[in-house]
């Protein structure tokens, strides 16, 4: 969604906030403040509302919200003392009050026309809704989702679109023949997760994007120790719903439990949801938490991966300066990333990208990577990856075709 105001566009999906047509650089958690600004402009935000949103419930001094207030007001050319897009309303909280249109950014893109469809069935699973009442589970049903994405990913015959791409719905009103028609699928997966102490729920329903037609909905209940069990279950329920010719050796073939430690793999869910706010504060606690994940399972393959992964994504943001141990470490990670997950695409192409920049490993990386590649087809990141490593090795042309 792209929100228009003044001589300012603000793109959601690109993360981008353009004046008179020119970036505008901001801080990722000064983009949040103004994303949730403009999307919740029909009322007075709070204080602990913006408390809650833009530092997930972490406590933080006043003096921090004012700073970021500061900032966004900043961005968009306005001031405490004008306050004419942004007001602040006495013991109450903040407003944004500027004409606001909307557009939305894939219609934009596509001139308002649909994706053709891919020549084997296609999905997209949609963010699943947070229904715990706690915004800090946030990062549990987007962990649930991504499972499922990859779980689906990893059937040769499905066309799976990307977490990046889904996500772009999260938080707004679906229209699934809608979705459809952007993103280019046949059929949308949407539903909700409910985690209470060691119990969860998860509700989901499969829809046929060009009319709306539920082909298959259930409801599953079970303890965190079920988790993977009920994760897999409906990815076996969804694949067998789209295409009835599905071989159960194929599914068995598919299904992987990443860790045997619930305490490892929620460490790992929440470093990953740190992971695409993707700021460097963001990345250095991603960074921690995988490696709390893999202290709990010191062969949880994916943390490795994910822990040495950071730190080769901040370097290539400049963020900081590593030192060689830092680095040292990092490419280590990637090693035993590889290793413990070597049949885990996920852990495959993280290693290979932090191996082929840390490193200079090529030959590792581009084995890791192909290998990923072969486990799941639909792996985006991993075709980014090869993308990468082509480029660092002089071979244009297959970093073209990858990217």
């Amino acid at each position: 969604m792209r929100f228009l105001f003044g001589d300012h566009v603000l793109n959601v999906a690109r993360r981008e906030l353009r004046r008179g047509g020119k970036p505008v650089a901001l801080e990722p958690q000064v983009f949040e403040f103004l994303v949730y600004l403009v999307t919740n402009r029909d009322r007075v935000v709070s204080k602990d509302d913006l408390f809650a949103h833009v530092w997930r419930g972490r406590i933080v001094s006043p003096s921090a919200l004012m700073t970021r207030l500061h900032a966004v007001r900043a961005a968009v050319g306005d001031s405490g003392a004008a306050q004419q897009i942004i007001r602040t309303v006495a013991r109450t909280g903040i407003r944004f009050i500027a004409d606001v249109t909307e557009e939305d950014a894939a219609d934009a893109a596509a001139g308002g026309l649909p994706l053709a469809l891919p020549d084997k069935p296609s999905i997209a699973v949609l963010p699943f809704a947070n229904m715990s009442g706690d915004r800090t589970q946030d990062y549990f049903a987007d962990g649930v989702v991504e499972e499922i994405t990859t779980a689906l990913s990893r059937i040769r015959w499905l066309f799976v679109i990307a977490r990046n791409s889904s996500f772009t719905y999260k938080g707004r009103a679906i229209d699934v023949r809608r979705v459809g028609r952007q993103l280019g699928v046949r059929y949308v997966l949407e539903g909700s997760v409910r985690k209470s102490g060691d119990r969860v729920r998860i509700a989901a329903q499969l829809v046929e994007a060009e009319n709306g037609t539920h082909l298959w909905a259930d409801r599953f209940d079970g303890s965190l120790a079920d988790v993977f069990d009920l994760q897999d279950h409906i990815a076996t329920n969804v694949a067998a719903a789209i295409g009835p010719q599905l071989m159960l050796a194929e599914i068995a073939r598919t299904g992987r439990k990443p860790t045997d430690s619930l305490n490892a793999y929620d460490l790992y869910l929440r470093a990953v949801a740190q992971f695409y706010q993707y700021g460097e504060s963001n990345l250095e606690t991603a960074a921690a938490l995988a490696v709390q994940a893999l202290a709990a399972d010191p062969n949880f393959g994916r943390a490795a991966a994910l822990a040495g992964f950071c730190r080769a994504a901040q370097a290539a943001e400049t963020w900081g300066s590593l030192s060689a141990a830092t680095i040292a470490e990092a490419v280590r990670l990637a090693r035993l990333g590889i290793e413990a997950g070597h049949d885990d695409p996920d852990a495959l192409w993280m290693g290979a990208y932090t191996l082929a920049a840390f490193a200079g490993d090529h030959a590792v990386a581009r084995d890791a990577v192909e290998r990923a590649l072969r486990l799941n087809p639909n792996a985006a990141y991993a075709w980014w990856t090869r993308g990468w490593i082509a480029a660092f090795t002089d071979q244009p042309e297959t970093a073209i075709e990858s990217f």
